[in-house]
């Protein structure tokens, strides 16, 4: 028996049912199409070195990765910062990074790409609706979080709304923020 000492930030990414080769190809173009329309959302938590290498790690990822094997090579890069300044009251402050950014980054992140490949996929197949479901078990899920599951949303506009939200919270709210452990699939 063989004993792994994890560290805080290994926590298990989400369960994609619907990653497939197909997925992951429109997961690349999607990726492609943002960094050159220049919609790329990159984290103030990266460095100067983390926002060059952020595209390329997350396109590796979408063609034959995981939101773990993503937060893996940020940790393993060093590229992402450990303390940002921030303004949030007016006086800016020193703001330190949590242990887990790269995970809620490299998730967050992935699984906005999933949708949207998603998206394209049942559009393209004639089709035009996704579930929404519990991906990963969390510990405190959020109410809202909760009430989402088992819902449908029209794939056009869910597609539309995260293409035109980088960096915001979607306002169809799908995905519904870091670490709610919340996708779509594919009915």
């Amino acid at each position: 028996m063989f004993l792994v000492k994890y560290h805080q930030e290994d926590v298990l990414g989400l369960a994609y049912e619907n990653l497939d080769t197909e997925i992951r190809n429109y997961m690349a173009e999607e990726i492609e199409s943002s960094v050159l329309d220049g919609t790329i959302y990159l984290s103030p938590w990266l460095t100067e070195r983390g926002a060059e290498e952020w595209s390329g790690l997350l396109l590796d990822a979408a063609r034959s990765g995981s939101d773990d094997t993503l937060a893996a090579a940020l940790r393993q890069g060093r590229i992402r910062n450990t303390a940002e300044r921030r303004k949030p009251s007016g006086v800016m402050t020193n703001y330190t990074v949590p242990e887990t950014a790269s995970h809620t980054m490299a998730e967050g992140e992935f699984n906005r790409f999933y949708v949207r490949a998603l998206c394209r996929k049942v559009l393209a197949d004639g089709e035009g609706i996704l579930q929404v479901y519990r991906a990963k078990p969390v510990a405190n899920p959020r109410s809202g979080s909760e009430e989402k599951i088992g819902t449908t949303v029209e794939a056009a506009a869910l597609l539309h709304d995260l293409r035109t939200s980088a960096g915001l919270e979607p306002t169809l709210g799908l995905p519904p923020g870091p670490n709610s452990g919340l996708t779509v699939r594919i009915i």
